[in-house]
């Protein structure tokens, strides 16, 4: 281990500088790197990487989901639940049966069960490529929504479905009531499990003397003890991280002070980035130790079918984001429905395209056992395992490529803002000087008379509200801001060189305050 640590090393140092490049070129990171990891994998004398799912699964994605449960908006969510719940688990269902079908009519040797063991490791679209990729182009806000949201659902309900197909394959039985049984316990005690340790967390933030660092380590160490537990009880870790997640980042102004809010988006935002990263270049360095356990088919045989699985995939996600929309349109008759407009037919179509598969599909394909419980080799695991690969590379190269040119190429209509998010977030700021000046005239009238500082505060607000967009917008005053505060920083670290005996820490105090100041422009 501590031999191959410059190697690692060197990886993660790869991984930025391939990010990097990945933004310069405007090209979806996840692409860059799954095909430099491939690169990599074929350089004589690199070690052969084993990818343990359990590293995947436990230290991977608890904080991955955590983070994006965390960024995503519960208002969206909720907006959107019928049409995300559909996708996250009776798109993810039918996905999975479609799998199954063509498996097992087109691919020898695989039953309807191993049908149904690939289709639950290749059905969930990995959100992080969707979320890399819609960086580089602009999307209506209901379409990410409904991204995000899948997201955060569609792993569990695969994983769902590749459990109860690996006990069929395993005992050679499937008890229909049992596993009935057994999902509503996955569904109903992840779900309980991760709102009952979110709710005892914040009480902890709450009531314990903990401070920002504290603040920090304690949401970094509850997504794991939700997967563990939720695992523990025979539940759905998934969804246990992920209710978790929605109800505290819901509560967090109520428990966690404005110095941890902001400290800990830093911490996330870096832990997430190089996660996101080492998963993906995991999968292309993994390609040796997949072909190598290919056996008794050919390597030109085994390609076809994964190209075969990956159509069946892409073209059912397309059919279902039009089902998805023609049901809508139906039960705007009956029921109320988030939107009764008809999108036309280009946001189904995006929406379909958006099915990049990931990191997930191919630890979930890695968990499998290599032995069945009577000894005998697990059926078809090296064909599974290099179809999963196949249909990670193929969605990511295809799809993660051509997507951000069919957005543009499309043009999306956007159905929900008739003003820019710039023009709404103006208006906010001049509606929230006015709500501000308002309660200080109203409550504070005696002090806002003899305290000047408050004078100010009330002069600062009303030019906010004066100031139009446009010059509260204009580039040019920014840069001379930008210029004056670092001719400031400058004029600040000569005087901390020059006067010997000025306190140091006094002079990082101001750099610091010059350092908010500057984040501050990118909100003006």
């Amino acid at each position: 281990m501590l031999e191959s640590f410059p190697y690692y090393l060197s990886l993660i140092v790869a991984i930025v500088l391939l990010i990097m490049l990945a933004n310069k070129i405007k090209v979806a990171y996840p692409v860059l790197l799954v095909i430099a990891g491939l690169l990599i994998s074929f350089i004589p004398g690199i070690p052969t990487m084993h990818i343990d799912p359990e590293l995947i699964f436990l230290i991977f994605l608890p904080p991955l989901l955590y983070e994006a449960a965390w960024g995503i908006s519960w208002k969206e969510l909720w907006r959107w639940r019928r049409i995300i719940t559909s996708f996250a688990f009776v798109v993810v269902f039918l996905t999975a049966m479609s799998v199954a079908f063509v498996a097992n009519h087109f691919i020898p040797g695989f039953s309807l069960v191993l049908g149904f063991l690939l289709g639950g490791i290749v059905s969930p679209p990995d959100a992080v490529s969707a979320g890399a990729i819609l960086k580089f182009v602009k999307v209506p806000k209901r379409m990410s929504s409904i991204l995000e949201g899948e997201s955060l659902l569609n792993d569990s309900s695969s994983l769902i479905i590749f459990r109860f197909a690996l006990i069929a394959v395993a005992t050679g039985q499937f008890v229909w009531y049992e596993a009935a049984l057994s999902f509503s316990w996955m569904l109903i005690g992840g779900v309980g499990i991760g709102l009952v340790i979110g709710w005892i967390f914040m009480k902890v933030h709450q009531y314990l003397p903990t401070d920002t660092n504290m603040d920090i380590v304690l949401t970094m160490v509850t997504p794991y003890i939700m997967y563990l537990s939720a695992e523990e009880l025979h539940s759905s870790g998934v969804l246990a991280v992920v209710s978790g997640g929605l109800f505290l980042s819901n509560k967090r102004h109520l428990f966690l002070s404005s110095t941890s809010r902001l400290r800990g988006v830093n911490v996330w935002e870096s832990l997430c980035f190089i996660l996101n990263g080492l998963v993906f270049m995991l999968i292309g360095l993994d390609l040796p130790e997949i072909t190598a356990g290919l056996e008794g088919v050919s390597i030109s045989s085994a390609i076809g079918y994964g190209v075969l699985i990956t159509v069946v995939l892409i073209v059912g996600r397309i059919l279902s984001a039009y089902g998805a929309v023609m049901i809508t349109l139906i039960a705007r008759n009956f029921i109320t429905v988030a939107d009764t407009r008809n999108p036309g037919y280009k946001v189904p179509f995006i929406l379909g395209w958006t099915g990049m598969r990931g990191v997930v599909s191919l630890a979930a394909a890695l968990s499998i056992p290599l032995h069945l419980p009577d000894g005998a080799a697990f059926p078809q695991r090296n064909l599974i395992l290099f179809i999963t690969f196949i249909v990670i590379l193929l969605t990511l190269l295809i799809q993660g490529l051509t997507l951000p040119y069919l957005i543009r190429k499309i043009q999306i209509p956007n159905l929900d803002e008739t003003l820019s998010e710039e023009e709404v977030y103006h208006t906010i700021r001049i509606q929230l000087a006015e709500n501000a000046l308002i309660h200080l005239k109203t409550h504070y009238s005696e002090q806002l008379s003899n305290q000047p500082v408050l004078q100010q505060m009330a002069r600062k607000w009303e030019q906010n509200m004066a100031i139009a967009d446009n010059e509260l917008m204009a580039e040019e005053c920014k840069l001379v801001y930008l210029d004056i505060l670092n001719q400031q920083r400058q004029w600040l670290i000569q005087k901390n060189n020059d006067e010997k005996t000025l306190d140091e820490e006094i002079i990082r105090k101001h750099l610091r305050y010059l350092d908010m100041e500057e984040e501050k422009l990118s909100f003006l």
